[in-house]
Order: structure tokens, then C-alpha cells, then sequence
């Protein structure tokens, strides 16, 4: 990933899209500082495209909504959720709080086993301070994540609708 540059201007936009029908963009900005290899995967992954057609595949009201599993494209849902980009990101332990809006990398475990999958908190979760990698945060589009999250869902918190995303990057113009 030494190739893959990623500054305070550097945007991800993922763009929601449930039965055809456009649920609208939720915007992140990372936090290089912190985490630099989380977030050069992230914009890695999406730059080669990885994430799209991939869903949110687990929501949980007043906790978070998680994606980015490639098994999510696949309508065999019994595989969403355990699925990676083929290796591993160590943990990047920092001093960012889990919090309405943040982006943090999901795990197995092994605190050292990040792949692709991430979640946006919804609610502060404080609890997760320190055990799970701090990466980024929503600049706009909680509406969108907060539609996402109250949708009705399975067993397993599998949304019923697929609630696919595409996910591009861009550098902001600096002012």
C-alpha cells in the first residue's frame, strides 16, 4: 500500500443504494495521523473497487452499521460477515474515541485480523475505546446512516433489503 496517499483532504463518498432506488452519500474523511494503514486500505480497496456491490450486511439501532465483506455480494447470506480482501491489517490502537459518526475497522478476535470491513457508529461506544482502530469519520450523511441502521433485518442483523454500496475516493480542494 506504500503506493496509496492519504491526506486530511482525501474523501471517500459511499453511495447507498436500496432496490435500485438512491438512499443517498455518506462522506468520510480519515485520520492518516492515527491510523495510516487502515486508512491507505480503505481508499486501496475502493480505488480498485472492491466495495462496490457489496452491502451493509450487519445494523444494529443505537450501536452501528457494518459493510464491506465482498461474501455481501453473493445473495447466500449465510457467508455475510466472514468474508476479506485475501490478508490483514495490524491494529492500530489510538487515542480517537468510538463515537456518533466514527469510522472504525472491524475484526475477528485476533486484534491484528482487519481486512475490508468497517463500521460507522451511530451512538458513542466508548466500550470499544482501545480495542478496536479508529480510522475516520462521517462529514456528512448521517441522515443516510441513520436510515440504514432502523431498516428491518434478520436474525443475524442482516438488513432483509440489500443495501449495496459504491464507494469512490477524491481529494478535497484545499481553501
Amino acid at each position: 500500500m506504500s503506493d496509496v496517499t492519504v491526506t486530511e483532504h482525501t474523501r471517500a463518498t459511499i453511495g447507498i443504494q436500496v432496490k435500485g432506488e438512491s438512499w443517498g452519500d455518506i462522506q468520510l474523511k480519515f485520520f492518516p495521523e492515527v491510523a495510516p494503514n487502515h486508512a491507505k486500505n480503505l481508499v486501496k480497496l475502493a480505488g480498485e473497487g472492491f466495495y462496490n456491490g457489496t452491502t451493509f450486511h450487519r445494523v444494529i439501532p443505537g450501536f452501528m452499521i457494518q459493510g464491506g465483506d465482498p461474501n455481501s455480494k453473493s445473495p447466500d447470506r449465510s457467508r455475510h460477515g466472514t468474508g476479506g480482501p485475501g490478508y490483514k491489517v495490524n491494529a492500530e490502537f489510538n487515542q480517537r474515541p468510538h463515537k456518533r459518526g466514527t469510522l472504525s475497522m472491524a475484526r475477528s478476535q485476533d486484534p491484528n485480523s482487519a481486512g475490508s470491513q468497517f463500521f460507522i457508529c451511530v451512538a458513542d461506544a466508548g466500550f470499544l475505546n482501545g480495542q478496536y482502530t479508529v480510522f475516520g469519520e462521517v462529514v456528512s450523511g448521517m441522515e443516510t446512516v441513520d436510515r440504514i441502521v432502523n431498516v428491518s433485518r434478520d436474525g443475524n442483523d442482516n438488513p432483509h433489503d440489500r443495501i449495496e454500496m459504491t464507494v469512490t475516493v477524491n481529494e478535497t480542494p484545499v481553501s
